[in-house]
């Protein structure tokens, strides 16, 4: 585990996606990572149990954590809780608006008690406006963003199929509690940061905003075909599976025609000589590719492309992700046993992290206790 975070004191409340996605980050960086979970646990554990019996979801975001169970209406769980925020360098929340003041922890109480700590509120729609106190989840935030307006083909509109709202939300807190140490490394002190799952992926959201909102251009549905770009989408092969390739010039254009479709003549058909052109003849250009696609399987295609030159990327299910020649996978251990993850995208010279075993629901309540029990 790379230890630039080594000797941090991370508590966390917290549950399902964003919160969690912070402090994973942050253990895989060595900070310690205390997670306080309910009695009967973070919900997240029952998302599904596709990971030999553990959920997918906390796997992932869980690697590396301290699991303690409290219950924070009792007087005992509430005074250890303190003690633990006491030595903290950062503590993170995703309760419903308003529950962490109701409990006694108001951030802006802990933070005058500890002027050194971090602070990090995550919410679904921040800490003030009209919708403040909604309820708020990854598919509803999709929607009401309107990434679900931009995301789709003629058929309809459809959701990301990643939880994306809970990832931008944790990435962006990532990005803000690193700033925050790093300002803290200069002035001393702490401070409060409030990131809501609609303000991160509503920033995500700003080029077709600025599209709409000076140009009063909408993105259309195009499903895997670019609007403004010929050919730029997903073909089938003779198997039935897609290639997507991208013409990005008038020279990849012609060397398409000549090596892959073998008809160097369609280079030069006046409904085909440009991109404008091409994409107003988007239906009389597909058939052309299609015949010739139509009589090579998807990954012959995808060879065809590469040997001419042309981007292209296979259309992957999640069979064809799984042994996928370009993944890294690293090791996790868990409750039930190892388990191989997808690695992280960023290496640090040449390295992946090693994480920290996932914890079990209440594993390390006893030691934590003692611990703190004792400073308290």
């Amino acid at each position: 585990m790379s230890g630039d975070l080594e000797g941090l004191l991370v508590v966390s409340i917290e549950q399902a996606v964003a919160a969690p996605y912070l402090t994973g980050r942050l253990a895989e960086a060595g900070a310690r990572v205390i997670k306080v979970e309910r009695p009967e646990g973070d919900f997240a554990r029952g998302y599904d149990s596709l990971v030999h019996g553990e959920s997918a979801y906390f796997v992932w975001l869980n690697r590396g954590k301290q699991s303690v169970c409290l219950d924070l209406r009792a007087s005992t769980d509430k005074a250890l809780l303190e003690a633990m925020l006491k030595e903290a360098d950062v503590f993170v929340q995703n309760l419903a608006p308003g529950a962490i003041e109701r409990l006694g922890f108001a951030p802006e109480r802990l933070r005058a008690e500890n002027p050194r700590l971090i602070t990090v509120s995550i919410s679904g729609y921040g800490e003030d406006g009209p919708y403040r106190d909604a309820k708020a989840y990854d598919l509803l935030i999709q929607a009401e963003s309107g990434l679900s307006a931009i995301t789709g083909n003629a058929s309809g509109v459809t959701r990301v199929g990643v939880s994306v709202a809970d990832i931008s939300c944790g990435m962006t807190a990532h990005q803000a509690v690193l700033q925050a140490l790093i300002g803290r490394g200069v002035t001393g002190k702490g401070r409060h940061i409030s990131v809501s799952l609609f303000h991160a992926l509503a920033d995500w959201m700003n080029v077709p905003y600025l599209q709409f909102a000076y140009g009063g251009k909408s993105p259309a549905l195009d499903g895997l075909n670019h609007p403004t770009i010929a050919p730029y989408g997903a073909y089938a092969g003779s198997d039935g599976k897609e290639v997507l390739f991208s013409i990005q010039n008038e020279r990849e254009w012609l060397r398409f025609c000549q090596q892959v479709l073998g008809q160097p003549e369609v280079a030069s058909d006046a409904r085909f000589d440009n991109n404008t052109n091409r994409t107003a003849n988007r239906d009389a250009l597909n058939e052309v590719i299609n015949a010739v696609f139509s009589r090579h399987t998807r990954d012959a295609l995808a060879d065809m492309l590469t040997d001419c030159g042309i981007a292209n990327g296979r259309v992957s299910t999640m069979g064809d992700l799984a042994k996928h020649p370009q993944n890294k996978l690293v090791e996790a251990d868990t409750p039930s046993g190892p388990v191989q993850l997808l690695a992280p995208g960023a290496l640090v010279d040449g390295h992946s992290p090693v994480f920290g075993p996932v914890p079990a629901l209440g594993e390390h309540t006893d030691a934590l206790r003692a611990e703190f029990t004792a400073k308290a």
